[in-house]
């Protein structure tokens, strides 16, 4: 595997001069996630770690919660006409003791880059099926400037972006600003599902003592998928919705938005957040 980049012919018009030259593109496949065999969703997302990405979508379904619900991940071979594997389908095989879901229409089983779980319902969804509460005790407490620095280094680990200029960027970081792990991927959902997955894989769910930040903006689902880790603080440099926030109200996670340079919005769950002073009124 290695289909994270492609070359693609461009033409490069700069100050008039009109010049050809090959362009680095970031890759954007389908993937097919299947559960014990049976279809479960299609992903639009960047060939690499795909397992994981597959693990960590299913952790945000409420389906798996440790590393001992997940039997097996595999490539599905003979997934096409000719019967040739194209590294797109996966099949998750959990244990016997997990509960399956109802694969019906109660949500969008097609999920693009930038759209990641549409159709679920909301908030009464992650309410229900949230294995982990955010329940760090004691709460992390986080230095704004520690958190301001945060960004550059997710940015400075983006190695795929350097050459393309194309991907979203997800990392976990502890409580004191150390990058525990780091996934890019042309949906930010997926890169985020990517770090869960991998977490789950190797036994560390709930994520009670880390940093999620998201290089877009923190939608529901970055929300929703932060909540199903057990993660207490989400942090973005852009705009949350206002879904987002009203989930993070509700379930106890930190929401930082806007988060640039020494600036930042925090939109629910402050007292996560070491303040030198109170808030006042504009």
């Amino acid at each position: 595997m290695g289909r994270v980049t492609e070359r693609r012919k461009v033409i490069r018009i700069r100050d008039g001069a009109v010049t050809s030259r090959p362009d680095t593109l970031v890759a954007e496949e389908p993937l097919e996630i299947r559960l014990n065999g049976k279809p479960l969703a299609i992903t639009m997302r960047t060939p690499g770690d795909d397992f994981a990405l597959a693990a960590g979508f299913l952790v945000s379904e409420g389906v798996l919660a440790t590393a001992d619900d997940l039997r097996n991940i595999v490539y599905c071979a003979g997934a096409t006409a000719d019967g040739s594997n194209t590294y797109n389908v996966v099949d998750v095989q959990t244990a016997p003791t997990v509960a399956l879901p109802d694969i019906t229409l109660e949500r969008n089983v097609y999920t693009t880059s930038s759209c990641g779980l549409c159709g679920k319902a909301s908030l009464d969804a992650v309410r229900t099926t949230a294995r982990f509460p955010v329940a760090d005790e004691p709460p992390l407490r986080v230095d704004p400037e520690l958190l301001a620095t945060l960004p550059d280094r997710l940015r400075a680990a983006q190695r795929v972006f350097d050459r393309t200029g194309g991907l979203h960027a997800a990392a976990l970081f502890d409580e004191d600003g150390e990058l525990l792990d780091v996934r890019e991927d042309v949906g930010r959902h997926n890169a985020v599902d990517k770090l869960v997955g991998r977490a789950l894989q190797s036994g560390g769910l709930p994520l009670s003592r880390a940093i999620l930040l998201v290089s877009g903006r923190a939608s529901f689902e970055l929300a929703q998928k932060a909540v199903m880790a057990g993660i207490p603080m989400l942090a973005a440099v852009s705009a949350p919705s206002s879904l987002a926030v009203d989930l993070a109200a509700e379930t106890g996670l930190t929401l930082v938005g806007f988060l640039r340079g020494s600036s930042m919005n925090v939109y629910a769950g402050e007292h996560r957040l070491a303040l030198r002073t109170p808030a006042t009124r504009d």
